[in-house]
């Protein structure tokens, strides 16, 4: 299993050194968001080539599922960038490594394009990825358990509500007349962030279905480097930083809105 992971890690670097020779020609790294999750979806089927494809039920449910789930976002990401351009967040960020700082010389476009985003993302994606690769490589074709099923319901509950959330923020940017104000209704009204709160249930769902299906426990990696991120690192807490400086009635929200888990709001 380590060899054929070895290799769809090499498949992975290969595919982000292919959108990185992409950024170059237009100067823009932005869809790499959309790449993301396109990526996962790659190396899991990668995994299932290298397998002679699935075995059994829990090797199909878990290409399915990350299908799903990767097709989806990935599609909505894309459709996102072509349709708003740049990403500041990424033009900032190669922005500061270009121009360097004292007397470190700043990097070219190309290599701040490799070193802070796609040479980067590419082990991070195929990391997070683990579970659904082990899963299918270690894919027997035993039945599943109900224990199986029950990480897929989830999973699909995920994706679920990632994709709900998702659908109503587009409506209310959309709306000329929601202009400068802040989202707090549907699946917004119970927690700040309902796309990263759907991403990270799931990722748990898939990694007990590849449990299941007999990935090892190690590949928990995923999963839990995800929440970090999501939690604690690019996500949620990068997002609200721009927002909170620039959204009025942002901080009214922070405190009767949950963080993370859906919850009931709070009094205010």
């Amino acid at each position: 299993m380590l060899i054929d992971l070895a290799i769809t890690l090499a498949a992975v670097v290969g595919l982000m050194a292919l959108c990185w020779l992409y950024s170059i020609r237009i100067r823009d790294v932005s869809f790499i968001d959309a790449i993301w999750a396109f990526g996962m979806v790659f190396a899991a089927g990668v995994a299932a080539l290298l397998n002679g494809g699935p075995a059994g039920t829990a090797g199909w449910l878990l290409l399915g599922l990350v299908a799903l789930w990767g097709t989806r976002l990935g599609t909505h990401l894309l459709a996102r960038w072509r349709r708003l351009g740049r990403d500041p967040r990424y033009e900032k960020i190669l922005g500061n490594a270009m121009k360097g700082s004292g007397d470190k010389p700043g990097m070219s476009f190309a290599r701040a394009a490799w070193w802070r985003a796609f040479g980067l993302q590419g082990p991070l994606l195929w990391g997070v990825s683990l579970p659904a690769q082990a899963g299918v490589l270690a894919d027997a074709g035993a039945a599943l358990p109900a224990w199986g099923w029950a990480g897929a319901a989830i999973a699909l509950f995920g994706i679920a509500f990632e994709t709900i959330g998702d659908a109503q923020l587009e409506a209310f940017r959309k709306n000329p007349a929601m202009k400068g104000k802040v989202l707090d209704t549907g699946l917004w009204r119970y927690t700040r962030h309902p796309n990263y709160f759907g991403d990270f249930t799931a990722w748990w769902g898939i990694f007990i279905v590849a449990i299941a299906a007999g990935a090892p426990w190690w590949t928990v990696v995923g999963p839990l480097f995800l929440s970090f991120t999501l939690t604690r690192w690019s996500g949620a807490p990068l997002l609200e930083h721009g927002l909170k400086k620039h959204r009025p009635g942002y901080e009214e929200y922070i405190r009767r809105t949950s963080g993370f888990f859906p919850w009931p709001p709070r009094a205010t």
